[in-house]
């Protein structure tokens, strides 16, 4: 597929999803929201990829939503997005949402945060796995001071990650945040100079494609996302399920032989 709003690169099993209007900051659009879903359905297929960086162009990662579109939106926008099919049938429909898809892809999705974060880009950074950021970057919900209310289940998940009274803060007062207070209150995970972010990113990266079984990967996430919906039974009985299977792959295998071997592994992921 010709993509028109992202870049979309696969090196060394790490698949890189770049926003790209850096002149607009990276501003949402309609087509980089088709562009960036294919992106992450080609990425999520192809067993030459074990891990996905989400990243911006230029200056920013993503400023928010493009005013020019907002302006004209229509409100029944909002419903007919709800008929998008599923990203994954399988997954519980709460992973099945218009952004809420990436806890269904069975791959850890890096947000490498180049710059300011807003809106609907935050919106995305929420839902990836892990968040590297420069240490210029800026945060901010947006939503309040534009007459609008926390969107696309962000009410939801960033009192997950931040906890209840940081979120309260950061969607009712829509202020800015500076990535010391985001790595302070669990925003982000990592906070690199902007000359190194990439590297040190990438770093990460490859060192989970090259040195971590994809099957446990998979499985792992799968985990954690099922937590909000799980007793502390169910977590345990569904974890014992999932070790049976594990010792019975081929990873389970390999991770034991490299280990007593001395060697990187070298994971299938079956």
């Amino acid at each position: 597929m010709a993509y028109e709003h992202i870049l979309y690169e696969v090196s060394d099993k790490v698949a890189t999803i770049t926003l790209n209007r850096p002149d607009r900051m990276n501003a949402w659009t309609p087509t980089m929201e088709r562009d960036v879903r294919h992106a992450m359905e080609a990425s999520s297929a192809d067993d030459d990829v074990r891990v996905i960086v989400l990243t911006g162009a230029g200056r920013a990662f993503c400023a928010g939503a493009d005013m020019d579109a907002l302006k004209g939106l229509d409100p029944n926008d909002v419903r007919r997005a709800s008929n998008l099919p599923p990203f994954d049938m399988n997954r519980r429909p709460d992973w099945q949402t218009r952004y809420g898809f990436y806890p269904s892809i069975g791959k850890p999705v890096i947000a490498m945060l180049n710059g300011a974060t807003a809106g609907i880009g935050l919106v995305h950074a929420l839902y990836c796995d892990l968040r590297f950021a420069a240490d210029n970057t800026v945060f901010t919900t947006a939503f309040a001071r534009r007459g609008l209310i926390a969107e696309h289940g962000m009410s939801w998940m960033l009192p997950r990650i931040v906890g209840h009274a940081n979120a309260m803060d950061l969607l009712l007062s829509a202020r800015r945040v500076s990535s010391e207070e985001a790595l302070r209150i669990g925003l982000v995970n990592r906070l690199c100079a902007p000359e190194k972010l990439r590297e040190e990113t990438y770093a990460y990266a490859r060192d989970l494609a090259d040195m971590v079984s994809p099957s446990a990967m998979a499985v792992i996430k799968r985990q954690l996302y099922e937590v909000p919906f799980q007793t502390l039974a169910e977590a345990t009985i569904e974890a014992n399920r999932e070790m049976m299977v594990a010792l019975n792959g081929s990873d389970f295998r390999e991770g034991v032989a490299s280990f007593m071997e001395k060697r990187p592994p070298r994971f299938t992921g079956k």
